[in-house]
C-alpha cells in the first residue's frame, strides 16, 4: 500500500506543484487581455501569464529533479519510485495549469466569479489536464505509471491535498478564500 500511494504522489508531484507556484508568482498581464465573452470575462485576473509560465517552470524543474533523486530515494525507502522523463515533466506541469485554465473558463460561463467554490472541479480540474498531457506527450511513460490504482489514489487524495494545502494558504495570506 505505502508503494502504491508513494508512487502515484511522486509521479504526481510535477503536476501539485505548478499552480501553488503561480499563486506566488503570479500577477501581470492576464491571460485572456480583460477580453468577455458573452458578457462574462473569459478567464478573469486570476490567470496570468507570469503565474503560469513561473508554474510550469517550477513543475518541470521538479519534475527533473525528481527523475535524478528517484533511484536513490526509493531504494532508502525500499520501495520503487518512477522516474518523470522531459516529455511526461513538461505534460503534467504545462497539463496542470491548463487544466486550472480551462477550469476557470467553465467557472466564468456558469456564472461563478474569481474564487467561487466549484466542487471537485476545483480539485481535480488540474490533474484531468495534467494526466491527459502527459499520456499525450510521454504515451510510454503514462502507461508505464499510471495504473488503474495509481489513478484511484490520485484521484482520492488529490482533494485532500488541494483543501489542506488551501487552508493554510488563506491562513498565510496567500489566497482570499480558504477553497
Amino acid at each position: 500500500m505505502f508503494q502504491l500511494v508513494a508512487g502515484a504522489l511522486w509521479a504526481m508531484l510535477p503536476a501539485y506543484v505548478p499552480n501553488n507556484a503561480a499563486v506566488l508568482a503570479g500577477g501581470g498581464r492576464p491571460i485572456d487581455g480583460g477580453r468577455t465573452w458573452r458578457g462574462r470575462r473569459l478567464l478573469g485576473d486570476g490567470k496570468t501569464w507570469r503565474g503560469t509560465a513561473i508554474g510550469v517552470l517550477a513543475g518541470v524543474a521538479l519534475a527533473l529533479l525528481l527523475d535524478r533523486v528517484a533511484g536513490p530515494t526509493g531504494a532508502a525507502l525500499g520501495i520503487e519510485l518512477p522516474g518523470v522523463p522531459l516529455a511526461a515533466a513538461v505534460g503534467l506541469a504545462l497539463g496542470a495549469m491548463l487544466g486550472d485554465i480551462a477550469a476557470s473558463f467553465l467557472k466564468r460561463r456558469t456564472g461563478r466569479e474569481r474564487g467561487a467554490s466549484f466542487p471537485l472541479l476545483d480539485q481535480l480540474d488540474f490533474v484531468v489536464g495534467a494526466l491527459a498531457l502527459a499520456a499525450l506527450l510521454s504515451p510510454a511513460w503514462f502507461v508505464e505509471t499510471f495504473s488503474f490504482a495509481r489513478i484511484a489514489v490520485v484521484v482520492v487524495v488529490t482533494p485532500l491535498l488541494h483543501v489542506g494545502t488551501n487552508v493554510l494558504a488563506y491562513a498565510a495570506g496567500l489566497k482570499a478564500e480558504p477553497w
